[in-house]
């Protein structure tokens, strides 16, 4: 199971991170992913402050996703891993 976390820490609440969860959990509902197949939630702050966007952690790699690219990220990113993983 692949696991996505997004930082709401207050820098990262400032950059959007609201934003980005509500995206990806629009996504998660669109491409009908099972519960067993990723595990989403938030985290506290990654100390990644100083970067632009909202930190995002999947499968041990911090991104840096901004509101408007959340939904090309999902895409992009996290979808190949679960379609590798359903294989």
């Amino acid at each position: 199971m692949a696991t996505l976390s997004v930082c709401i820490g207050s820098s990262c609440h400032l950059k959007g991170s609201y934003n980005v969860i509500q995206t990806f959990q629009q996504m998660i509902e669109e491409y009908h992913l099972p519960d067993d197949t990723l595990t989403f939630n938030g985290a506290f702050c990654m100390k990644q402050c100083a970067e632009p966007g909202v930190a995002v952690s999947f499968e041990g790699a911090v991104y840096h996703v901004k509101p408007e690219e959340a939904r090309s990220f999902f895409r992009e990113t996290v979808l190949p891993v679960l379609e590798r993983g359903r294989q």
